[in-house]
């Protein structure tokens, strides 16, 4: 009963959605009977699923290393203020380009292919990372650190037993925004550096073909609706990986 519940909206509206182009009585506009077709078709090709995992082998590959650089910059930032002092206005510049902006950047420097949208990636992931560890630290109770400093504990020590396992809520946080960002932001680095047309050049470069050389709208539709429930996925995916690795501070 309850899945029928959640389907009643979905369902009603590519009802909706039927309708309303029938009424329209436009030719060029995907129906989702002609929409469904479509996606069997690339899902039977296997062109759909070969987009999909060139994207997310570049997503996972930024994602991972925005982590590894945002997570101890961070801790180093929230924990020292001298450190914070310097960095925070060099990353408060930053922090609001988007990644799309570097792309011409990116392309002269690194050129095209897997290693540029990878760092496109990263980039956007790296800052929602950054900015929920810096703020994990810093709502920390200080009396558990005035206590690690009494009994003696290491600097290194402290931080690996008192200040990351507190600020490791906001840290995940942190880390599902930046999955869902890098996901976002793997259509426009694809656009620019993905591979030739003809190749695997991931679903955002799939969807420039569909629009610039076969005007394929259901094509386009259907690359839509995966990279939106790919999205979904990796969310409650990550969520449950977390949960499963850190229950005590799942997000």
């Amino acid at each position: 009963m309850r899945t029928l519940r959640q389907l009643a909206l979905p369902l009603a509206l590519i009802v909706l959605w039927e309708i309303l182009v029938a009424l329209s009585g436009s030719p060029r506009a995907p129906r989702p009977s002609t929409t469904a077709l479509k996606a069997v078709e690339m899902l039977a090709d296997g062109t759909l699923l070969a987009a999909l995992a060139t994207s997310l082998g570049r997503v996972f590959g930024g994602f991972v290393l925005a982590t590894l650089l945002a997570v101890p910059l961070g801790l180093a930032m929230g924990t020292l203020p001298v450190v914070e002092r310097n960095l925070d206005p060099l990353v408060e510049s930053f922090r609001p380009i988007a990644a799309i902006a570097i792309l011409p950047l990116v392309i002269l420097w690194i050129g095209t292919g897997n290693l540029a949208a990878v760092t496109i990636v990263a980039y956007a992931a790296f800052f929602p990372i950054l900015i929920n560890t810096i703020a994990g630290v810093k709502r920390i109770d200080r009396s558990l650190i005035r206590a690690a400093r009494t009994m003696g504990i290491s600097p290194l020590t402290r931080l690996r037993t008192v200040v990351l396992p507190a600020a490791l809520p906001s840290i995940l946080v942190g880390m599902r925004i930046g999955l869902g960002i890098a996901w976002t932001a793997i259509i426009a680095a694809e656009l620019a550096v993905g591979a030739k047309a003809g190749t695997s050049g991931g679903i955002g470069q799939m969807m420039f073909v569909f629009y610039a050389y076969s005007i394929q709208l259901s094509g386009i539709v259907v690359c839509m609706a995966a990279v939106g429930l790919v999205a979904m996925l990796l969310d409650r995916g990550l969520r449950a990986l977390l949960a499963r690795a850190f229950p005590w501070s799942h997000p």
